[in-house]
C-alpha cells in the first residue's frame, strides 16, 4: 500500500470558472510536505505547468533536498525530501510507475457535493486493504469538471456546522490526511 499527494496548479478554476494555471504559493509546498510526511504519504508532487513558477518550485526544493538547507534545518528536509515538482499531473503518474511500479487509484478532493463520492471511512478501508492512491488536492477555485470526472475515486467534502466552506488547499489537506491515515 502506497499513498501519495498531489497539489494541482492545472487544471483549476479561477474565480470566474475559466480554465487555469495558478500562481505557485511556496508555503503550500512546505506545508502540504510536512502533513504528507507526517502522516506517511510516499511522494508528494506539485503540479506546476507555468514554467518560471516550476523553476521556483525546483529551486527551492533544491536548497532543502541538497543545499545549505538541507544541513541547517534536518527536520524540514526530512519533509520537503518526498517531494517532486512536475508540469502536469500525467508526469507524477508517469514517475510513479517508474519508481515504484504502480500505478495508483486517481482520488480528488472537493469543497462540492457529487453523488457517489466515497466516504473518508471506505476510502481509509482501501488504503488498509493495500490499494495504492494518489490524493489530488487543488487550487484556486477547484480542480476542473473534466478532472474530477476521469478520477476515480471523489472523495467526500470537509464540510464545518456553517453554509461557509473555502478552507486553503494547506488546511484541507493536513485535515483529509488525518481523517485517512491518523491514528
Amino acid at each position: 500500500m502506497a499513498v501519495y499527494t498531489a497539489l494541482l496548479h492545472y487544471p483549476v478554476y479561477n474565480k470566474s470558472r475559466k480554465v487555469v494555471a495558478t500562481s505557485l504559493t511556496t508555503l503550500d509546498i512546505h506545508d502540504i510536505a510536512r502533513a504528507s510526511r507526517t502522516f506517511g504519504a510516499k511522494r508528494y508532487y506539485v503540479v506546476q505547468p507555468i514554467e518560471n513558477h516550476l523553476w521556483l518550485a525546483r529551486k527551492l526544493l533544491s536548497f532543502w533536498q541538497s543545499g545549505h538547507g538541507r544541513k541547517y534545518n534536518p527536520k524540514r528536509w526530512e519533509a520537503l525530501k518526498i517531494v517532486e515538482a512536475v508540469p502536469y499531473f500525467e508526469d507524477a503518474l508517469k514517475d510513479i510507475e517508474e519508481r515504484d511500479g504502480v500505478r495508483p487509484k486517481v482520488v480528488v478532493t472537493t469543497a462540492k457535493r457529487y453523488n457517489g463520492a466515497i466516504s473518508y471511512s471506505s476510502l481509509r478501508d482501501k488504503i488498509t486493504s493495500g490499494e495504492d492512491i494518489i490524493i489530488c488536492f487543488g487550487t484556486g477555485w477547484g480542480l476542473t469538471e473534466e478532472f474530477i470526472s476521469s478520477a476515480d475515486y471523489i472523495l467526500e467534502p470537509i464540510e464545518g456546522p456553517t453554509d461557509y466552506n473555502h478552507l486553503s488547499v494547506r488546511s484541507a489537506a493536513s485535515i483529509v490526511l488525518d481523517r485517512l491515515l491518523g491514528r
